[in-house]
């Protein structure tokens, strides 16, 4: 299906109000039709409210803020990804860019600025897994959540294939905030809810053989669900393999629905007043 096909298609289901809570409308797959992309989620009788643009670098981050800017509703974090750290920054050759946490902070002072994120560990890739690479995401991860203390901001967190330091890391330093896109057992997530954390669900809720990710869901009680696309990633059926949008949260919450009975429009409502909490979102800004 062309990418042109699916612009939109979350009109044909009636379902309005959606909060995207991870997006990442500064990616390359955006760089031909970003700005009517955006035009659209936020005009009138769109079915997106709210936007958080989930950063992964320290110019993403400041993308984020710049585009923020333009739309009342538009939302966003400032951090440094565990798998952009790797491939950007050479973690253990160069390190950060100097002042980077400096940086990092500076750029939280932006009232557009709700979370520190997108945050966390990376085991996924060849080389991310020696002792080196774990103990250097480590670092960073520990220094950013203890940034987000400092600033009493929320976490938008990442997880692959590092469960057990994850867990760690959360149940040390405590954070709030959410584990995005989640893929773990319905065990992970209960001692994540347990520890305050919220759960963000994208379009693999709808895979058809995404078995353990809906058992998941059902284990988190729905004032800690959030829905998120990931976009440009993980377009839920009937449009994988197409550039991902936030109106296809519309298809995560029929998921919902059909998991829960629960009705999509009163999942959609209550994952962007979860949100809106967790953000501290109060009005329109």
């Amino acid at each position: 299906m062309d990418i042109a096909d699916v612009s939109g298609i979350a009109a044909d289901t009636a379902l309005h109000g959606i909060f995207d809570t991870h997006c990442h409308y500064d990616d390359h797959a955006f760089d031909g039709d970003r700005q009517a992309v955006l035009e659209r989620i936020f005009s009138h009788g769109s079915p997106v409210e709210y936007l958080m643009h989930a950063c992964t670098d320290l110019v993403s981050a400041e993308y984020g803020i710049t585009a923020a800017e333009k739309y009342p509703n538009y939302y966003c974090s400032v951090g440094i990804h565990p798998e952009v750290f790797d491939k950007q920054y050479g973690i253990y050759r160069d390190g950060l860019p100097e002042n980077a946490y400096k940086k990092l902070k500076d750029l939280a002072a932006d009232p557009k600025v709700k979370a520190i994120g997108e945050i966390g560990l990376d085991y996924h890739y060849e080389g991310s897994d020696t002792p080196e690479m774990k103990a250097a995401q480590n670092e960073l991860f520990a220094e950013q959540l203890k940034l987000a203390g400092e600033l009493d901001l929320p976490v938008i967190m990442h997880c692959r294939d590092a469960t057990e330091d994850f867990l760690a890391a959360c149940r040390k330093y405590r954070p709030k905030g959410v584990c995005h896109c989640f893929s773990g057992s319905a065990e992970t997530a209960q001692e994540l809810v347990e520890l305050g954390l919220y759960i963000g669900f994208t379009g693999t809720l709808a895979f058809k053989n995404s078995k353990k990710t809906k058992r998941a869901f059902a284990a988190v009680p729905t004032d800690r669900v959030l829905f998120e696309t990931d976009a440009p990633y993980m377009a839920p059926p009937p449009f994988r393999g197409c550039r991902c949008e936030s109106d296809m949260i519309a298809y995560v919450a029929l998921e919902g629905e059909r998991l829960s009975g629960i009705p999509a429009q009163q999942l959609i409502d209550i994952t962007r007043d979860n949100a809106k909490r967790l953000f501290d979102i109060t009005s329109n800004k």
